[in-house]
């Protein structure tokens, strides 16, 4: 029986060694029929097969990556050391140690991938040898067959080529970002100088570029990560003995100017850009010049012209009158969140405000209009459009006397825009006008994580924790984007549910079969209810009359539109995002260096740039009004909240005489308000807004300071405790 199975094992044994030698023997007789690629046709079979952009219609043609790719191709000996040293750095440390392929990198690439599921997923391992091969194979799909494939050729390219002149080729077919390819053309489009004449520092920025051309663009809104990477690569030469730490100090500190941005053959720049940004994560820059497809975007074609029209002519005006030289423009539909159009600048290609760096895009503070977000916290906490807070002199910080005005740290007594004080107010007046001590007020009583949540929930995905900010966040104290600002003012137009901002539709082959689609994905981030309450504010051109005037910017008389501007304190930014309940259009003015513009609020420097796109937007979005909110008060709620700020009591009195009555008075009696002004810390719990009365108000560390200011005010007005007014 032994015996027997002994046989069966060795038999089985000879079985699998002789399978593995035939597949060893076909797998040789395969590799050996891989040829090396033609590199030299490699440029002109991408141009072939580059993706393109479309609008929204997919008739117009907004770019195509390679129709107007520049090259020069030169020999190693004319490109720089500097450049050779920093590209091997970054790239393939062991470039020149290795046969090809480094089977550490692909064993660790592949366990990477295995732990994502993704068995050819994103992590590479390549060499630069294995990058060449890769611009030679024009298939773009993802098989073990063409990863095989791939390190078989580079092994045999390593065979019949020099180091020297494998690095000449990649340096030569490399993306260096838009339609510059080789590091020729990159010397001279970003330093105006030869490769071979470049310096450490430009080297070690060239050197950075390729791993993501758009995003590394020093042209666009990441120049910090463009720099942190130039770094990188100096730290690596420096390490690997390229160059010594001298040199490493003195490249590092150096400050590199580029030349101005020239591009020529794109339609919406901005926005192209960020689509691109957006594929090439995706994908990778290999597939999109390899794959024929079309990408169809979200853009109106038409709009976006307008838009930029219109940017253009306000900002040439505005750095005329308030010494406001930019502007940028988001707009969006809020049902599916589709960007309809994206304006960064007053013009890409205008060197003197750094034209291509998308505003859009920019982190730069909101101003008052990020109030709305702290009021639909408010309204839905439990208050109400007509709850009262009162508009008086207050020091919120605790670390100073409560009748102390001082607004030097660590004291804060803030003012409002026109260093006013109206008394008691409204929120839908005290929104309507912008009030800011209202608004901090506002901000306390709904505490400033929740409001963060609540914007971070509706789109906006700059602010970090609580420990950044203070009651100043109201006042637009944390950084945010117009792309985002206008998005997250989509919820509110689409009634609490959120659609993230999209650009891209769907891709498509060049056969019209997709690729991919982008479907929507809403989510209810609101109560719509309480959506529609701030619409409804912001939509009250009457609440806004006193500031604004009756026929402001912000009003249109045969359209229903809610909006809120914003302005900074120190005059660097100015904001006006407003809605519909099928259009969402969001507008910045300022500089990009931060510099102040003249003192203006943003009704006067940005609004009448937004009154002139959204009359265009109303010939293709027709108007839509605004759904009726739902009562949020009833009698039996506090008197706070239904905007009577006077008192709690009613008691009746004898019409005659005007004297309380007992209750079983058979006169003709009248209702009377018993006197008793307080801030609304003495009536309500800011935790519980509807529940019981505290029991004793002091024990909220702001009671004191916000009543100091509202006793004053009602001690100056003539409302004494205990009188009776009219109900």
């Amino acid at each position: 029986m032994r015996k027997i199975s002994r046989r069966h094992g060795r038999a089985a044994l000879l079985a699998g060694v002789s399978m593995l030698l035939l597949a060893g023997g076909i797998l040789a007789m395969w590799a050996a029929s891989l040829k090396i690629p033609d590199v030299a046709s490699l440029s002109e079979r991408k141009i072939e097969q580059s993706t393109k952009i479309y609008d929204r219609t997919g008739t117009v043609l907004l770019d195509d990556l390679h129709e107007s790719v520049s090259r020069t191709v030169v020999p190693t000996e004319d490109i720089s050391r500097n450049i050779k040293n920093a590209t091997v750095a970054i790239e393939d440390a062991e470039f020149y140690q290795h046969n090809g392929i480094k089977f550490s990198s692909i064993i660790r690439a592949v366990l990477a991938n295995l732990l994502a599921g993704d068995l050819l997923g994103g992590q590479g391992g390549s060499t630069i040898t294995q990058q060449v091969v890769k611009n030679s194979i024009l298939t773009t799909d993802k098989t073990i067959t063409r990863k095989v494939k791939e390190w078989v050729l580079s092994l045999k390219l390593e065979r019949v080529l020099s180091k020297d002149k494998i690095l000449e080729l990649y340096l030569n077919e490399t993306p260096y970002g838009g339609a510059i390819y080789g590091i020729e053309k990159a010397a001279e489009t970003y330093f105006g100088t030869h490769a071979r004449d470049v310096s450490l520092a430009e080297a070690a920025y060239l050197a950075a570029m390729p791993q993501a051309p758009t995003y590394f663009s020093p042209y666009g809104n990441h120049r910090d990560a463009l720099d942190a990477r130039k770094n990188l690569v100096l730290s690596r030469m420096r390490e690997l003995g390229f160059i010594t730490e001298a040199e490493y100090n003195e490249a590092k500190a150096t400050v590199v100017s580029f030349e101005p941005h020239a591009v020529s053959g794109i339609r919406a720049p901005h926005f192209v850009f960020f689509v691109r940004e957006q594929l090439e994560k995706e994908f990778g820059r290999s597939v999109l010049e390899q794959s024929s497809w079309r990408v169809i975007t979200t853009l109106d074609a038409d709009m976006e012209e307008k838009a930029e029209e219109i940017v253009k002519k306000g900002a040439l005006a505005n750095e005329e009158k308030v010494h406001a030289e930019n502007a940028g423009l988001v707009a969006i539909d809020p049902k599916t969140g589709d960007i309809l159009s994206m304006v960064g600048s007053r013009d890409y290609f205008d060197p003197e405000i750094d034209g291509a760096y998308n505003v859009a895009l920019a982190r730069r503070q909101p101003g008052s209009s990020f109030k709305p977000f702290v009021y639909a916290q408010a309204f839905s906490a439990g208050y109400t459009p007509d709850t009262v807070l009162f508009d008086t002199p207050t020091q919120f910080s605790t670390e100073c006397p409560f009748d102390s005005l001082s607004s030097k740290s660590p004291c804060y007594a803030p003012q409002n825009y026109d260093r006013r004080f109206r008394g008691p107010m409204t929120i839908r007046n005290a929104l309507g006008q912008s009030i800011n001590v209202v608004a901090i007020k506002a901000l306390y009583l709904v505490g400033i994580q929740n409001a963060i949540n609540l914007a971070y929930a509706m789109g906006i995905t700059t602010l970090e924790g609580t420990d950044r900010y203070g009651l100043t966040l109201v006042l637009g104290g944390g950084e945010v984007t117009l792309l985002d600002m206008t998005s997250a003012y989509g919820v509110f137009a689409n009634e609490g549910v959120k659609n993230r901002h999209r650009a891209i539709l769907r891709i498509e082959d060049r056969n019209g079969n997709e690729v991919r689609a982008y479907p929507t994905a809403p989510q209810r981030v609101l109560d719509g209810n309480v959506a529609l309450i701030v619409s409804d504010v912001l939509s009250d051109n009457a609440a806004r009359t006193p500031i604004f005037g009756a026929r402001s910017p912000l009003y249109f008389p045969n359209n229903h539109v809610a909006v809120k501007t914003g302005t900074t304190n120190d005059s660097r930014d100015a904001w006006v995002v407003g809605y519909t309940p099928n259009f969402v259009a969001g507008m910045w003015a300022g500089n990009n260096d931060n510099r102040p513009m003249a003192d203006e609020a943003a009704g006067f420097i940005v609004a009448p740039l937004w009154h002139d796109f959204m009359l265009y937007a109303f010939s293709k979005y027709p108007d839509e009004p605004f759904a009726q909110a739902s009562p949020t008060v009833s009698g039996s709620d506090k008197p706070v909240l239904r905007g009577i700020w006077e008192g709690s009591e009613i008691i009746m009195v004898d019409a005659q005489t005007g004297s309380p009555v007992p209750q079983d008075f058979v006169g003709s009696t009248k209702e009377r308000l018993t006197v008793s002004v307080h801030s609304i810390l003495y009536w309500l719990s800011k935790r519980d807004p509807r529940g019981p009365q505290p029991a004793n108000p002091n024990d909220d560390p702001q009671f004191a300071r916000w009543e100091w200011g509202v006793r004053n005010w009602a001690s100056a007005n003539g409302y004494a405790d205990g009188a009776y007014i009219l109900k």
